[in-house]
């Protein structure tokens, strides 16, 4: 499959994954956050990111977490499926469920248990003998902050010449190496920006597109920041990029999936509690998300 065949070029948030008070899933409200999403520009969803506790999912609620989005999301959009096995026999039939599932593309994070180990050499190794044998291309997933590994821009750049890696998310919020991997990868690598703070110059530098968290609260802000630097409004841009910056570092590196969730609800979205152990958001937590809200400019609807 060629690198640009799949629709990247945009912003894609990494769903967050609701369940009912019971702790089950629950799939309609998942469905009522995309027929929302579906009308603000979207480049399509990420199924099972680290925003959508797939290390909290059975194998049977992610296929059914994958199904649902792929069902429900528009034409034309693109589903990535986050493949989370630390062993390269895991990721690999969690690559061909994901297929199963209807997912377009898998999003592989870097193993990570035995950090030691876990050399560049070993990086290529694994993602290689991930895509020979996956029915769908892959993403690599770089997300030092959850991993406590990092696979760098020449690993990278020399993975991407096999057919069936399409691309990298960056989520290390590290811009020089974004920077590296852009210089050091072909024209037609998808390299997307996976933190909010640094859409901007991310996207100045020359990446494709991003998987962003903070896009699940505030889906129409990100994509208007996207357009507007790739149409040349710089202004727009950075003005945007100013306003979101705040908000997606609360959500991320602040408070996490609960935080998000919570923004979630306060942008008259589903969020819902996490499912444990991860704890719902406090009444402190939520006042602070509800003053940055506030003061970004980005929800004139809310109370």
């Amino acid at each position: 499959m060629h690198k640009t065949e799949l629709r990247l070029d945009g912003i894609l948030p990494p769903l967050t994954t609701p369940f009912s008070n019971d702790g089950t899933l629950d799939l309609e409200a998942l469905k009522q956050n995309i027929a929302f999403y579906n009308g603000t520009g979207l480049a399509g969803y990420v199924a099972l990111g680290s925003n959508g506790e797939a290390v909290h999912l059975t194998n049977e609620e992610r296929a059914l977490v994958i199904e649902t989005i792929r069902r429900n999301a528009a034409e034309g959009m693109t589903v990535v499926a986050g493949v989370n096995e630390l062993s390269t026999r895991a990721a690999i039939e969690a690559a061909r469920r994901a297929y199963d599932a209807g997912a377009h593309c898998a999003l592989v994070v870097t193993p990570y248990f035995y950090k030691s180990a876990m050399t560049s050499e070993v990086f290529a190794r694994h993602f290689t003998q991930v895509a020979d044998s996956s029915p769908i291309p892959l993403l690599i997933y770089n997300v030092p902050q959850n991993t406590g590994v990092v696979i760098d821009s020449a690993c990278i750049a020399r993975l991407s010449a096999h057919t069936n890696i399409i691309g990298v998310k960056d989520s290390s919020g590290n811009m020089g190496a974004i920077a590296e991997t852009i210089r050091l990868s072909p024209a037609d690598f998808n390299v997307m920006c996976g933190n909010g703070s640094i859409l901007y110059p991310a996207l100045m530098m020359g990446a494709r597109g991003a998987i962003l968290a903070v896009a699940c609260a505030a889906p129409r802000a990100s994509v208007e920041l996207f357009n507007a630097a790739r149409s040349g409004d710089q202004a727009r841009a950075r003005d945007l990029q100013n306003r979101i910056a705040p908000l997606s570092h609360i959500v991320t590196a602040g408070l996490g999936v609960a935080g998000l969730k919570a923004a979630m609800e306060m942008a008259g979205l589903r969020g819902a509690a996490p499912r444990g152990p991860l704890a719902e958001a406090g009444e402190a937590e939520r006042e602070k998300i509800k003053t940055v809200m506030r003061q970004c400019g980005l929800f004139p609807d809310m109370e």
